[in-house]
This record gives C-alpha cells, structure tokens and sequence, in this order.
C-alpha cells in the first residue's frame, strides 16, 4: 500500500466527517466540534499549522552527519524516532464510526510498536474508550501511555491504577480537555485542576505522570512545581479553545522556563519530519502525531499507521542530513534560521 492509496480509503471511510484533504489544516472542517475540526472559526487549529510554517531552517552540507540517528530513550524505553502517537478517542461521533473504538486504537497501538514508537491511548465519555486502550495496549503485549481526561479526582486514580495493572510505562492527563464540548454533551463533567489536586495525583503513582495541554510559561512552571515527569505543550489540536497561538509559537518560552526540570512533549499541526525537527530545535524533545495516524488507521489499518511514522522518521533523517544534525540531542536553536 502507498499512501495515495491509503489516503483514499480513508476517504471513503471517514466521509462526511474527514475529507482527507491534500493539505491538512483545519479549513474545511473548522467548526465541525464533534468532529475533527477546531472549535468556532478553527483559527487555533490553523495556527498550529501556520506557527511551524513560518519557521525557516538553516541548511548545512559541510559536516559530518551522513547517516543520522533517530533514536531517543523516553520513559526507559528506546524508541526509533522521537515521534509518538498522541491520545485520540470518539471514532463514532468524531469519526464517522467505520471502526469501532477498540479496532481503532489496536490499529494506532499496533502500528506505533511495529513503527518502534509507543502510542499514547485516550479516554472520552464512554467508559469503553478508555477500558479500549488499555485492552490494545495489553493485548498487543507492547508499553504504552494512557491519559486520562480532567475528571473527579476518584475517578482519575482510579483509572491510573487501571494503567499500572497493564504495565503501562508511564500515565498522564490532558487538562487541555477541560472544556470540551463532546464530554459535556455526554454527561461526563470534566474541569480545571488546581496545583493541589496535581499534586495529588503526581503523588498517587509511582509511574511517570504526564500533564497535557500546558500554553504558557506560568503554568509549566506550576507543572514542574506539582512533580510532573513530563509535559505537553498543546492546546487540544486546536479543538477547544479558538484564537489560542500555535504550539510552536508558545514553545520557546515554555522551554526557557522549564528545561531541566520535566520532560518538553509537544503537539499540534505536526505533518511531517521537517516539522518534526522544527519543534526539536525549539526544545522539545519528543512530539506527539494525532491526526495523520487517524487518516493511516483508517485508510490502512495497523499498517497504515506504521507507514505514516516509518515516512516521517525518514523525513527527520533526511532533514537532520542538511541541517548537519548526527543525533536527537545535536538539534537546536542553530537550526532554525533568525
């Protein structure tokens, strides 16, 4: 399978709630929250995708780095690429339902570890999306990363102790999901955390704890201050909160404020591996893929999904060839162009 084939079959399966378009970028789905698009005008989903556009990379051909090194350690694990698959959920009102949550999640989980990365799993307003993760992560015998939506704090750890019984090899929650509109509709409240009730569930594991969906210096700093292992910059792909910046654009001072201290992930508007090292450059040191991998396990199953990251890891080598990058860690600031 290529990935002109892939892509129109997953055409055909998400109709009417993807068009798959030739440049992904929120415009013919702005709105369309259930669904794939951004919240309102999309404007924060676009300016995921306009934030890494505008950035320039320095080229360099006069070194040494003929065949680069993809590989990065995260959470004790030794992954192919720093290009993981980030939580997603809701296949039948955010996807059409052509596959059912469980084959969903199997396809991304399955293809994530084939690929040689580890795939994040998500949780939505059916209790099956979350309990769906945990099954393609134990059944496919591979790590991986639940997060957990900004629930009663009850609910929250008990949903980390679920993790911990699967091996998972760490567990997170997006607080960028605070808002967000398909949970409400469905019954299931979610909202803000304060610094305590962090704290409390840092505390309430001995796994790795991830908080997703963090936008500003301030409250990476407040993250850092519960004891979080590592962070996301995100603002939900776009989906919950409209005219919020790009990720790429936030960024750099999130980095600033917090490097040393937790783990920098990142997401949004993320295409291919130049973008990939765009954001390495900027100081993350790993980024999350949300929709591509939607569009390859639907238009290819596991094997899609594997496709999809296997071209952007070869994408990041080819890129770090001329920008003179031999390693993961050899990526910074030098390589964009001010």
């Amino acid at each position: 399978m290529d990935l002109k084939e892939l892509k129109a079959q997953a055409r055909e399966k998400l109709k009417g709630y993807c068009r798959v378009c030739q440049v992904c970028d929120g415009r013919a789905c702005s709105g369309e929250v259930p669904g794939m698009g951004g919240v309102n005008t999309g404007s924060a989903f676009r300016a995921n995708l306009e934030a890494l556009r505008e950035l320039k990379v320095n080229m360099r051909t006069i070194h040494a780095a003929k065949q680069p090194e993809t590989k990065v350690t995260l959470f004790g694990q030794q992954l192919a690429s720093p290009v993981l698959a980030a939580p997603m959920t809701g296949t039948p009102y955010n996807m059409g339902g052509a596959l059912s949550e469980l084959e969903f999640i199997t396809n991304i989980v399955e293809g994530s570890h084939a690929a040689g990365t580890l795939a994040m799993t998500g949780d939505g307003a059916d209790p099956t999306m979350y309990d769906s993760g945990l099954a393609a992560l134990k059944n496919n015998g591979g790590p991986g990363i639940p997060i957990i939506k900004p629930r009663a704090q009850e609910e929250i750890v008990r949903r980390i102790r679920q993790a911990e019984e699967i091996g998972a090899v760490a567990v997170g929650m997006d607080i960028d999901g605070a808002g967000l509109v398909t949970m409400a509709l469905k019954g299931q409240p979610v909202g803000p955390k304060t610094l305590e009730e962090i704290r409390e569930l840092v505390a309430s594991t001995k796994l790795p704890f991830i908080l997703k969906g963090i936008m500003t210096p301030e409250e990476a700093k407040l993250a850092a201050e519960a004891g979080v292992a590592a962070i996301v910059v995100s603002n939900h792909g776009g989906r919950v909160l409209d005219f919020t910046p790009g990720a790429a654009q936030v960024l750099p001072g999130i980095v600033e404020t917090v490097q040393g201290k937790v783990t920098i992930l990142v997401d949004g508007g993320i295409r291919t591996g130049m973008d990939v090292l765009k954001l390495l450059a900027l100081g993350a040191q790993a980024v999350l893929v949300g929709r591509p991998l939607a569009v390859g396990a639907f238009g290819g199953g596991s094997e899609g999904v594997k496709l999809i990251l296997e071209q952007m890891g070869r994408e990041l080598q080819q890129a770090m060839i001329l920008t003179g990058c031999e390693r993961i860690e050899n990526i910074g600031k030098s390589v964009i162009y001010r």
